[in-house]
């Protein structure tokens, strides 16, 4: 790591928030393709972006070095955002209104990032220019590959400037310890030759790197066009993986077959179309059925005996039964941070879009803040061995409160589930005849279009 890479404490402790806060709201985490990063050559970090602030704490918080962001001008005004923005070294971008996106009116935003780069450090931007919670990429902007080209103009570099692509793929992503995120990094794109066609035509260089970056961005996510589809193709994935029984081992492959079956998805749309809608309007009523139900895809396919239900449930019940004296505990110290947020947002919430960003970005500033009045109380009522258990068990008690409310709600889902079938079984007969009905005919389609 090069001396402009080190990362000041300043950094350090909003990457470590940023990654605790992330933990603490998403169920899951998942990064893929972390070695890809360069320990200290010059870097480029291009992501798509359909969560707004929430994509690069993301980034801060998962890849090893420092990332001087670029971000709307107007957020280093905002009083939330703004200071954290710049203790990262932030850098402001103008938009077209402001200052136009031609390099020259954004002179010293350019200046800035060539000197990072040619001195070996990284930064970190969203080419697309906006975000937007619909699962496609859009046009992407030629900034980044601008930024590279101007660092490499001057002349040779100990090591060339790496443009790095990342796709960041969420399920759920506004839903508390429901949602998920992966940060699938891609392979580092060869630029050498659009370097040396800079020399004589920039504009055409810049465009074709952007449009390689493109496509390889494209290759790390999923790219649904809308969120109805994409809500369906998760569906069909559940429904498929109960009943076949071939569940991707993560969320790269995941990733992968959901890839796939969109593939097949438009090849069908285009050669059968009355086929394709008749399934979509059969899954999209089925997927309500069930929520209505209160079943989940997978639900279907448990069917025990009462002795093996009887012990399971046991197991479940010991298990929260004991760790329930310390859940509670943690559930009280948390409870007021996470109460306070909740109302917050709820009053300045724009739209979904922004949720998990509101969220996040208000319990940057109210958990640490709740959190020190309740050790200066613990302090001032109980002493300071009060005070320091209070620290110690500050965050292993709020994953463990966590931990127990997740069992806890699985275990009355199962429950809920175990007494529909067994007061309804007729109707999870029925359930389970029209989803393999379903799972038969999606197989039908795929042969239709050679899978």
């Amino acid at each position: 790591m090069t001396r402009s890479e080190a990362r000041p404490a300043g950094y350090r402790l909003v990457a470590s928030l940023s990654r605790f806060l992330l933990e603490l709201f998403y169920e899951r985490i998942e990064v893929v393709g972390a070695e890809n990063i360069p320990p200290s050559a010059p870097l480029v970090v291009a992501a798509n972006h359909h969560n707004s602030l929430v994509d690069a704490m993301l980034l801060v918080a998962v890849v090893p070095r420092r990332l001087r962001t670029l971000a709307n001008a107007p957020l280093f005004r905002n009083p939330l955002i703004g200071p954290f923005l710049r203790v990262m070294g932030g850098l402001p971008v103008h938009r077209r209104q402001e200052a136009g996106d031609d390099p020259k009116r954004n002179a010293a935003l350019f200046a800035e990032t060539t000197a990072t780069l040619r001195a070996g450090g990284s930064i970190m931007l969203f080419p697309e220019g906006r975000t937007q919670p619909e699962p496609r990429l859009l046009e992407l902007r030629t900034g980044a590959a601008r930024m590279l080209l101007a660092a490499e103009a001057p002349g040779p570099l100990k090591e060339p400037v790496v443009l790095l692509p990342v796709g960041l793929v969420f399920r759920d992503p506004g839903t508390f310890r429901e949602g998920r995120a992966l940060v699938q990094v891609g392979q580092p794109l060869d630029t050498a030759d659009s370097v040396e066609r800079a020399r004589s035509e920039p504009e055409e260089a810049a465009r074709r790197l952007t449009d390689r970056l493109a496509e390889s961005i494209r290759g790390l996510i999923v790219e649904a066009g809308d969120r109805e589809t994409l809500g369906l193709l998760s569906f069909v994935e559940e429904i498929w993986t109960a009943t076949r029984g071939e569940a991707p081992a993560d969320e790269r492959e995941r990733v992968a077959w959901l890839q796939g079956v969109l593939r097949t998805y438009r090849q069908l749309q285009e050669r059968y179309p009355e086929k394709v809608r008749d399934i979509r309007d059969r899954l999209a009523v089925f997927a309500r059925e069930l929520e209505v139900a209160g079943l989940e895809p997978a639900q279907l396919s448990r069917a025990g005996s009462r002795e093996s239900v009887a012990h399971l449930a046991w197991r479940q019940g010991t298990t929260l039964l004991l760790a329930t004296p310390l859940a509670l505990i943690g559930i009280a110290i948390h409870i007021l941070p996470y109460k306070l947020t909740d109302a917050l947002v709820k009053r300045i919430l724009r739209d979904d879009e922004e949720e998990a960003t509101d969220k996040l970005a208000v319990g940057f500033v109210f958990f640490p803040i709740l959190w020190l009045v309740e050790g200066v109380l613990a302090f001032r009522f109980a002493g300071t061995w009060a005070a320091a258990a209070f620290a110690l068990g500050l965050f292993p008690l709020g994953f463990l409160a966590l931990a127990w409310r997740e069992r806890l709600e699985r275990a009355i889902r199962e429950g809920k589930a175990f007494v529909r079938e067994r007061l309804e079984p007729d109707l999870l007969r029925r359930f389970r005849e029209r989803r393999q009905s379903l799972v038969d005919d999606l197989a039908d389609l795929a042969k239709l279009a050679g899978c």
